[in-house]
């Protein structure tokens, strides 16, 4: 195959070499008379072009910006069903517990530090179980709509048991 270097240039991409086709080249004449000769008309629509584009960016950040509210919303009412729920229910045996320490001791504020860990466990593991609810319940969505796309190819006719029942379904059609 015979290559004709002036219609074709070579192409280093990242190490892939290839030939493709010249691209035309405008020429400085060329692009001279492109130019407008009316620098109002130039400045009006390159004004145009500015706000159609600023327009675009607006409105692809007020989607952006309701998208984060929607999920400042959710995460909200799942931090506020943890902390309105109630408090877990202590053990019987330890009602019936005497302090041995005193309150003033350092172990009294270890106690208070891990009472404070456990609270933010518990609510963090309440949190956790309802998005796995909603995980849940997506995962269902999905499966529900799977089915729903799987089913018309369930019922073709090529499944049927035998040979005979799928051949004569075929000639019905």
């Amino acid at each position: 195959m015979e290559v004709n270097e002036e219609d074709w240039e070579l192409v280093n991409d990242d190490g892939f070499i290839y030939w493709r086709p010249k691209r035309q080249r405008l020429d400085s004449t060329a692009t001279i008379a492109i130019e407008p000769s009316d620098p109002a008309a130039e400045s009006s629509a390159r004004k145009e072009r500015k706000k159609k584009v600023l327009l675009k960016l607006k409105s692809k950040y007020q989607q952006e910006i309701h998208h984060w509210e929607l999920l400042s919303n959710n995460l909200k009412a799942l931090q506020d069903r943890t902390q309105n729920q109630p408090p877990p229910t202590a053990l019987p045996e330890s009602d019936h517990t005497v302090s041995i320490f005193p309150e003033n001791s350092p172990d009294s504020t270890y106690r208070e530090l891990t009472d404070a860990l456990l609270a933010q466990v518990e609510s963090q593991e309440a949190t956790i179980s309802e998005i796995s609810r909603l995980c849940d319940v997506a995962e269902a969505l999905c499966d529900a709509e799977e089915q729903r796309v799987k089913q018309p190819f369930l019922d073709l006719p090529i499944w049927e048991a035998s040979p005979k029942e799928l051949i004569t379904s075929l000639l019905e059609e």
